[in-house]
């Protein structure tokens, strides 16, 4: 068994890791970025797959790693992981048909609610303490499902007609042009300080330095990475100021990521 995850505000990493912890502590889950991941994937017969849900949909980075190795996923036994903010509807079946597509078996789909990470927009924000107790939840939903996988069965979240229909007339057909490609709506203040954090963490290599400010391309992946730990809070995407740096890591206070909070 091995993992793959595509993770901006530390929400899919701390599932797709806590997951493994509590069945295969020696399973590995790499970052989709990383360039040994292909390799690591032709190893293993069963892959869990994880990623942000956006607008009910896929992003596009990870469509596209699922399209540009198109013979690596026949025959291989695949659990969906879609991490969202409120809903998603089908968002492990978006990623399950795609790969059904390419001959891969898909064992299962298991939707998981974080706390938003959409750093610019005021919509879905919650306290600190609404979400560490989103978290809680969420742990303990990861436990229940580790115990079902060890008794041989899966969830299905997302994968029926049903799932398909709700994420299709709740936000995915009003927002498809969010989601169809790549964004050049990243923007970049005057207060970017030229740290060269932004270009360093970004997934997509989309961030580059020029004349000691970051700029930004026209691939941007929309996974609010940059966004989230910009120091300066000088990156912006869907809105125009940062309102809060969502990240997993600043809600959790107690050492074991891996543990439930108590």
């Amino acid at each position: 068994m091995t993992g793959i995850y595509l993770s901006g505000t530390g929400n899919t990493e701390h599932c797709i890791k806590k997951l493994f912890f509590l069945l295969d502590k020696t399973a590995p889950a790499v970052p989709m970025e990383q360039k040994d991941a292909i390799h690591l994937l032709s190893q293993h017969d069963f892959i869990v797959f994880a990623y942000p849900v956006q607008f009910s949909n896929v992003p596009v980075m990870v469509k596209d790693f699922i399209k540009s190795q198109p013979d690596l996923w026949k025959g291989k036994k695949i659990l969906c992981v879609a991490t969202m903010g409120l809903f998603s509807g089908d968002g492990a079946g978006c990623s399950a048909r795609l790969l059904k597509k390419y001959g891969a078996k898909i064992v299962g789909g298991f939707h998981i609610r974080m706390p938003d990470s959409v750093c610019d927009v005021k919509l879905l924000k919650k306290t600190f303490q609404e979400n560490r107790e989103i978290i809680r939840k969420a742990d303990r939903k990861i436990e229940k499902c580790a115990e079902e996988i060890r008794k041989g069965r899966y969830p299905k979240n997302g994968l029926h007609l049903y799932n398909r229909i709700a994420g299709l007339l709740c936000q995915r057909l009003w927002y498809y042009s969010k989601t169809k490609s790549y964004s050049d709506q990243l923007k970049i203040s005057n207060a970017c300080t030229g740290c060269g954090l932004c270009t360093r963490l970004c997934p997509a290599d989309n961030l580059t330095l020029k004349n000691g400010k970051a700029a930004a391309g026209k691939h941007c992946t929309m996974c609010y990475r940059c966004i989230s730990s910009c120091p300066a809070r000088a990156i912006t995407l869907l809105g125009h100021t940062v309102i809060e740096q969502c990240r997993y890591d600043k809600y959790i206070q107690n050492g074991k990521k891996n543990e439930p909070l108590k």
